[in-house]
């Protein structure tokens, strides 16, 4: 078991430092650890990585995913920043608490962190930096904020944990929207303080008309989170039939509403999805063929007695593996990440000792896995951050710090009291 367990990781490790895709490192390292395990790798590779796209609870996916790029094509940026202006400009960092909210609102529309970086990121570090803020410090904020979207609700990070956990995509979706503010809200105090220190101007009230007339222009995009969440509490319809009505109303904003997306745009739309839905789907065949070999060699098992006999204090535990994730998190992209280490982690969590809800756990390793999206070298959020504002990731380091310590208290505020996951899911009758 050992010996098999090495040429995993070591496999894994030569790869990845080899610069190897991320899914074809996890297959490729499976492959080698079930050839050693005795088993015909050719055949059971295929097998579950068939076994492991062909579930039903990920068919939202490609629907979400979509309707996030026609959103993001759809002219919807501009009209969230101009509302999120409108309301909290005045503040102190007023820019900055706009580049927060519209990356937080854009995020949970879109369902991408990156998206909401390249989108929003676009417009709103150049006009930070004309208003005198630092431009790493611009760079900074969008990387960070717009991870929120991926707590806020529909995520698809969430439809896959939620297949690979057996809890409901509806329990999750409601878990989230709480710690997803929480997230938001902590970003944007580091923001006010920031200001206040550097002496940052803040923008001037523009009275109730205007936000007003904002809100309008904003609340056909703003509809699309009401009708998929309460089509969806609401019983009108499933998860998976909410992404396909995303998609019909993504499309209507998009081509007829607002005109910012013509019918010859449509099939380079399609082509995006597709490829965008291929990469996602073959790291989820690639992670399922890697928690095969993990399930046979008692992996997980074994570090559930690890844990238990390093400490029987849940703090600790729940410490150790929010450390192990955050780690995992600098160098490995989430859905493999969530799809490997919740077979590991969720029976330690769940056990007697600490009774963990599996929905709290999942929005605790989102939670997580979120910040690694905002550290090098695998960072994606921080790359493209990076690549819209024109700087470097050393420069952006030392403004990144206090963002990435409101993350991690917000990370722990999640962690140990459940009252923030758990509330609304409970109180809908999600948790049975």
């Amino acid at each position: 078991m050992i010996e098999i367990l090495l040429i995993l990781i070591v496999s894994f490790v030569a790869m990845l430092l080899l610069n190897v895709p991320i899914a074809i490192t996890i297959a490729m390292s499976s492959f080698l650890a079930i050839l050693a395990a005795g088993l015909d790798p050719n055949y059971q590779v295929a097998f579950d990585m068939a076994d492991g796209v062909g579930r039903i609870g990920l068919l939202p996916i490609p629907f979400f995913i979509l309707s996030g790029i026609l959103m993001g094509r759809g002219g919807i940026a501009s009209r969230l920043i101009d509302l999120a202006k409108s309301i909290i400009a005045w503040f102190p960092g007023g820019l900055a608490l706009v580049n927060t909210v519209t990356c937080m609102i854009f995020g949970a529309l879109s369902g991408s962190a990156v998206a909401a970086v390249s989108s929003i990121g676009g417009f709103m570090v150049p006009e930070m930096e004309k208003e005198g803020y630092d431009k790493d410090f611009s760079v900074a904020v969008t990387s960070t904020a717009a991870t929120t979207g991926l707590l806020i609700p529909p995520s698809n990070i969430m439809i896959i944990y939620a297949v690979a956990s057996g809890v409901t995509v509806e329990a999750m979706f409601m878990a989230g929207i709480i710690p997803g503010l929480l997230v938001g809200l902590c970003i944007m105090t580091v923001c006010i303080i920031t200001a206040l220190k550097k002496g940052y101007k803040a923008g001037e009230f523009v009275g109730f008309k205007t936000i007003a007339q904002s809100f309008r222009k904003a609340f056909m995009s703003l509809l699309l989170i009401v009708i998929v969440i309460g089509g969806i509490l609401g019983g009108i319809f499933t998860a998976t039939e909410a992404s396909a009505v995303a998609v019909a109303y993504s499309f209507f904003l998009a081509v007829i509403f607002y005109k910012n997306v013509k019918l010859k745009d449509l099939p380079e739309i399609f082509l995006q999805a597709g490829k965008t839905t291929s990469i996602v789907m073959l790291m989820i065949g690639a992670s399922s063929a890697m928690s095969t070999i993990l399930t046979l060699e008692n992996i997980p098992q074994m570090i559930s007695q690890f844990l238990m006999q390093v400490s029987d204090n849940p703090i600790i535990i729940l410490l150790i593996i929010n450390i192990t994730l955050l780690l995992v998190g600098t160098f490995m992209d989430m859905t493999p990440a969530l799809l490997i280490f919740t077979p590991i982690f969720l029976p330690v969590v769940s056990s007697d000792l600490i009774g963990m809800h599996p929905v709290h756990f999942g929005i605790m390793m989102i939670a997580n896995l979120c910040i690694g999206l905002c550290t090098p070298p695998v960072g994606s959020c921080l790359f493209v951050g990076c690549g819209v504002g024109k700087t470097s990731i050393s420069k952006v380091s030392k403004p990144m710090l206090p963002f990435f310590l409101a993350m991690v208290f917000a990370l722990l505020l999640t962690t140990y009291i459940p009252a923030f996951s758990m509330w609304l899911p409970e109180i809908l009758g999600l948790t049975n």
